[in-house]
């Protein structure tokens, strides 16, 4: 087997969406939500999943990314939401 291949399938026998982290498109595909919706969540909605600082810098437009398995938990609280009321 190819160094490649074994390092791929090691990858993929370790995958933990609590180790992972998504971009902006990936919280929009997932969450079904607009960038500028996503921001108000941020804003407005405690409960949505808060960012991560990819860099050291804190200017505004500084790169971001979210953890896949809050995004995905936020997303199963409200579908719970949903057959609750």
């Amino acid at each position: 087997m190819s160094n490649i291949r074994q390092i791929e399938a090691a990858s993929a026998s370790q995958f933990d969406p609590a180790n992972t982290i998504i971009r902006f498109p990936e919280v929009e595909a997932i969450t079904g939500l607009a960038r500028a919706t996503v921001y108000k969540r941020l804003k407005d909605d405690p409960t949505f999943p808060r960012p991560v600082s990819l860099s050291n810098s804190k200017s505004r437009g500084s790169p971001v990314g979210f953890v896949l398995a809050e995004v995905q938990g936020w997303v199963r609280q409200r579908i719970a939401l949903r057959k609750v009321a």
